[in-house]
């Protein structure tokens, strides 16, 4: 075990990072992250981090680009002032969605991301719920991977009945993660088969599954311009569902995502904090939020202390 552990943050989730060190019993590390009047991010650490186990904890949300270079900045500072190792704590890893080569001439910005995170001197990556789980091999230094299911199990456990339930991916894509879902929670399992016309627009073919007379619960990793989720709500309110709620662990919620959910059938859309929820939370009272800062907390101890984290897992 390392000398010392020091928790940062920068701008992106400020209060994730407070949930994490209240829940570690530890204080949040004294850094300044701002900007110069042309944007370039200014980065001082107040205290001595020589020879610690340090870690920054920035999900690369909106703004994506300026949460990634103060990420990067970071890292960089920390390396430079002898920490002894810095382990980069993403709850939201930006740019996952752009994992593979979709058309001629076009990037794997995951790999760009990751490749540079990894030149500013990262040790280690923390990360939840990646957008697919093969960007872990991006990555030339070790990443811990961890999942949301067992927050959003107790979630749906407290307010439902796992027997008249049933769990429901939005696509094809979707279909382990929901499986893997309804089988901690013992719920039945249903798919919604979608043909996507354009990006960030899909359309809603039918339902493989009964989900008559059922709580029907929509899972994915992620809530972007929400026009899939809503859809699918749809086409699982005419299939007969008696009441549609969602479960989705990033909410990226861009654009008019929050006018569709309040106006779709979607009851209640249990999500997490990787992404900062307050502002869209008073403007949607559908939204519930359950923190994963227990789960990345727990995690940064164990990393710390050189033990196990794959109790975590399961």
């Amino acid at each position: 075990m390392r000398v010392g552990l020091k928790i940062f943050t920068g701008n992106a989730n400020p209060n994730l990072a407070q949930a994490i060190t209240r829940y570690m019993g530890i204080p949040l590390g004294a850094a300044m992250v701002s900007s110069f009047s042309d944007g370039e991010i200014q980065v001082e650490f107040r205290e001595n981090v020589r020879g610690m186990d340090v870690f920054v904890i920035q999900s690369t949300c909106r703004p994506v680009n300026d949460s990634i270079m103060e990420l990067l900045v970071m890292i960089d500072a920390l390396k430079r002032a002898s920490a002894s190792r810095v382990t980069a704590v993403m709850p939201y890893y930006g740019y996952a969605r752009q994992d593979r080569k979709v058309a001629s001439r076009a990037p794997i910005t995951a790999k760009l991301v990751a490749d540079i995170i990894t030149a500013a001197g990262a040790d280690r990556v923390l990360t939840l719920d990646l957008h697919a789980g093969q960007i872990q091999g991006f990555f030339d230094i070790p990443v811990d991977h961890l999942y949301a299911q067992p927050i959003m199990a107790d979630a749906i456990r407290a307010d439902h009945l796992p027997s008249e339930c049933t769990v429901v991916s939005p696509d094809a894509g979707g279909v382990e993660r929901a499986r893997a879902f309804a089988k901690r929670i013992g719920s039945s399992l249903a798919i919604v088969d979608k043909r996507r016309s354009k990006p960030n627009e899909s359309e809603v073919m039918n339902v493989i599954g009964d989900v008559a007379g059922k709580d029907a619960i929509l899972l994915d990793d992620m809530v972007d311009t929400a026009g899939t989720l809503c859809k699918a709500a749809v086409a699982l309110d005419n299939a007969g569902a008696r009441n549609i709620y969602a479960c989705c662990t990033h909410a990226v919620l861009s654009g008019s995502a929050v006018d569709k959910i309040n106006e779709s059938p979607i009851k209640q859309l249990y999500v997490t904090d990787t992404i900062p929820t307050e502002e869209k939370s008073a403007r949607c009272p559908k939204l519930q939020t359950e923190s994963v800062a227990p789960l990345l907390g727990e995690a940064i101890s164990r990393i710390h202390r050189e033990v196990s984290v794959s109790e975590l897992f399961v």
